[in-house]
This record gives structure tokens, sequence and C-alpha cells, in this order.
């Protein structure tokens, strides 16, 4: 297991409870990381005494320089103070629990000081995905998924070889709206989308599991972390989350892991792999479960879902440019600028309008990451 990590986005649902399984297995939190929060960020910083706090909000960062200025822990601030976090030298593993694209650089200079990455963070892969998986094996660097289905793969595959995988069954419990037509769900408010019925999450992900993008973006994350084309990989509506997900092997036998709808189990998981320890997440009681359920999606009720396993197809810079838009779309949604259906409209106009590239590099998956915020931005913004 890991002894000294780093954490990205210590102060988001996945930062939080990383800290407490940090805390419980007696890992030093030697950086913490976050866009501002600057209140629970000096709380983290006074109870762990971590080396470095970065905080890309420089006011922000200011602000917490003054708060700690008793403390020994160093206050960066700025855009490179997440990559810095990331890259600190002694601790041995990263996680990357911060939304959105702005993980990806951090995660990169985890990986090429050969850290273990805790990732918890999909658009990392959706964006850069062939990227990050070579320069992992090239600096023999471990990713360990954080978020429950990836989890629950890298689980079933444990001991198996690459070649024995036939299928991956990836999960979903279906979001606030399963059932509901487009129709139905257009001019759904930022509450009632945000109320997940099985999760507790941030408001980005779960818009994102309302719209079933969340899905989307796990397809493509998956096709990375497991090397295998989307084809291969089938979602099932799964509206009890008990099944995490499974693997089908080529002889017909399919591995599931299951549990309680609980992030604690994964996110311990990364820290002690290949270990397994004692913790603190509630235990699935098999004799309360009750039936469980498999549906396949509708995906004429879902165009979000649709839309990302076209551009896990397409390659390329379209997953990237699918995110972007996506993330700028669900944050004009949360600000009541757009509709709930209009994130999908926004999605869609942004990859019909900005050049897609068929082989990028990392700088043109940046630039087109900014070419479909920008699109977005200057359209519906």
């Amino acid at each position: 297991m890991v002894h000294s990590i780093s954490i990205l986005g210590s102060t988001g649902s996945i930062g939080r409870q990383t800290v407490e399984a940090a805390e419980r297995l007696g890992v030093r939190v030697a950086a913490l990381a976050a866009n501002r929060s600057t209140e629970l960020l000096e709380a983290q910083a006074r109870r762990l005494h971590p080396e470095l706090v970065a905080v890309t909000d420089e006011t922000a960062a200011r602000q917490l320089k003054i708060a700690l200025a008793d403390t020994q822990t160093r206050v960066l601030g700025g855009a490179e103070a997440l990559t810095e976090a990331a890259a600190l030298e002694g601790t041995d593993c990263v996680v990357t629990a911060v939304s959105g694209s702005v993980g990806l650089r951090p995660t990169l200079a985890a990986i090429e000081r050969g850290k273990r990455i805790a990732l918890a963070n999909k658009e990392t892969l959706v964006c850069a995905g062939e990227i990050v998986m070579r320069r992992a094996r090239e600096y023999s660097a471990e990713i360990i998924p954080v978020d429950s289905e990836h989890s629950a793969i890298f689980q079933s595959l444990s001991g198996r070889g690459k070649g024995e995988l036939e299928r991956i069954l990836l999960t979903a419990s279906g979001g606030p709206f399963r059932g509901l037509t487009r129709e139905q769900t257009y001019h759904k408010t930022p509450a009632e989308a945000v109320a997940h019925p099985n999760w507790s999450m941030g408001a980005k992900i779960s818009v994102d599991s309302a719209t079933m993008m969340n899905k989307g973006l796990e397809l493509i994350e998956a096709m990375h972390l497991f090397g295998v084309p989307p084809e291969r990989i089938q979602v099932l509506i799964h509206p009890q989350s008990v099944v995490h997900s499974a693997v089908e092997l080529i002889d017909g036998a399919v591995i599931a892991q299951l549990g309680v709808p609980d992030m604690g189990l994964p996110i311990q998981y990364a820290l002690t792999y290949p270990e397994r320890l004692p913790s603190a997440a509630a235990r699935l009681d098999l004799f309360k479960t009750g039936a469980l359920e498999f549906f396949e999606p509708a995906l004429e009720n879902m165009p979000c879902l649709a839309l990302a396993m076209d551009c896990a197809r397409r390659g390329g810079s379209a997953p990237c440019a699918m995110s972007a838009a996506n993330e700028q779309a669900v944050a004009l949604f949360l600000r009541e600028k757009i509709s709930f259906g209009q994130i999908y409209e926004c999605t869609a106009a942004a990859l019909e309008n900005i050049e897609l590239i068929a082989g990028p590099t990392l700088e043109q998956l940046l630039d087109c990451d900014a070419a479909a915020r920008r699109f977005v931005t200057e359209h519906w913004g």
C-alpha cells in the first residue's frame, strides 16, 4: 500500500472521503489541493499538517497563506499549483479527485515521476486517454481507478490476463430521470438534476448522471483503462446500484463486484492495493437487498450517452471536445443560463462546428478543449 499521498480536490466529496481513509489507514497526506474552499482547506491543513497546500484561485490562495501563516505548511496559488502538488517529491501516490480537464496536466506530472495514480477524474482519460496510458507504461506508473464502476471492473479482472476478457458490463443507476422521455426532462431544474437517488456526489457529476453523459464518459475511460474497443463494453441500467460493474470472460463466466452505494471501498482499495484491509464501508446484506434489475438503456431518451458512444467510436479529439463542451454546458445549466435539454444541444453543436483531429498531440487536445469551451460560451453563455 502507499505511504504518502497528494490529494487533488481534497474539499470535494471524493477528496473528503480520501482524507478520512488516509487518517484511518495511517497514510501521510503530504499535499492538499483545491480550487478555493479556503475554510475547509484551512481546517484540513491544520488537522493533517501537509507540506504543501495548492489553491488554483490566486485570491483564495493569498487568503489561505495568511490564515496558515502560523504553520509550517507552504501555500501555492495559480494554475500550476495543482501540478506542483502532484509532482511533490516524497509522495508515492496522487489522488486525482478534481473535476474536469484541469486534472490532466497534474496527472501527467505525477505519472512522469512514477507515482501511483488513484484516478477519480474521468476527464483525464476521456480527453487524452491514449497519451496518458502510454506515458504510464513508459514511466511504470500504476493507474488504479477510484470510480466505483472502474474499480469494480479492476477488482473483477484481478489475476486475469487481458486475453481472458470478452466484454465489460458497465452498470448505471439511470439517474434521477430514469424512465422519463427527452420531452419530460427538457426543462428540469438544477435542483431536480442533482437529486441522485442512490449516490451523494458533487453538482457537476450529478448533472452528468442525470443526462447519462457520466456513463458515456465512463465508457470512454474504460476503453483506455482496460484496452478494449467500445463495441466490447455494454451499458446496463441497474437501478439498485448494487452490482457496481462486471466482466464477462471468454468462457462465458461473469464476475462482478457488489456492494452498497459507498465510495469508501474503492477509495481505500486504490490506496492499499494489492492488499485488502478492514474498512469503514457499510456491509452489503443480501437478505435485505431484494431483486436486482437490469435494463437496456433507451438511447432515444439519453442523447448524451448516445453522443458519447459515437465519440468513442470516432476517437481522435472527438471525446476531448465532447467532454469540454459538456463541462461548459453543465456550468451554464447550473447557473440557470440554459435548460437541461440544451446541455446535449450545446455539446452536439460544438462537435459539429469545431475542428476535430484524428491523431492529436497533447497540445492539440488542449487547444481542442479550449475551442469547445469557447464555442459553447460564445453561443449560449
